[in-house]
């Protein structure tokens, strides 16, 4: 019985490869909610649940493809300071937002910085990354 189109709850617990937890909703307490196969989530968690039964648990890993992507060159971009006002007070590692040219939000890691430029990364901090997730579906409507 497929979940597709339903109103589905989920715990879940995503780890990385060597083990560490990068997120879970059992340690926040609060199931995630989404409709299955809507697009709301990264397509290798919602095929994972779109055929799982209310109380099954399953252990899924996703390749980067199925999750965030692969990292793009052409996400990490080098401007010169002089043309981004308050850029010389940012630091590597610190996360901003962008805009892009048509005015979209874009959140982005500072990558290196010099006295004449800064670069940013607009990658997902987890594009290029396999995913391991275990999957509880408390819920499906």
């Amino acid at each position: 019985m497929s979940n597709e189109g339903k109103q589905v709850k989920v715990h879940y617990v995503g780890t990385l490869d060597d083990g560490t937890k990068f997120d879970s909703s059992r340690d926040r307490g609060e199931p995630l909610a989404f409709t299955c196969m809507a697009g709301q989530m990264i397509p290798g968690f919602d095929t994972a649940v779109r055929d799982m039964a209310v109380g099954d648990t399953v252990n899924v890993r996703l390749e980067p493809k199925d999750a965030y992507g692969e990292r793009r060159m052409d996400m990490v971009q080098t401007l010169p300071i002089a043309t981004l006002p308050g850029a010389e007070k940012l630091e590597v590692g610190q996360r901003v937002m962008l805009r892009s040219a048509m005015g979209q939000p874009l959140q982005a890691t500072v990558t290196d910085k010099n006295d004449q430029a800064i670069t940013f990364d607009m990658n997902h901090e987890m594009a290029g990354k396999a995913l391991n997730f275990e999957i509880e579906l408390l819920e499906a409507r």
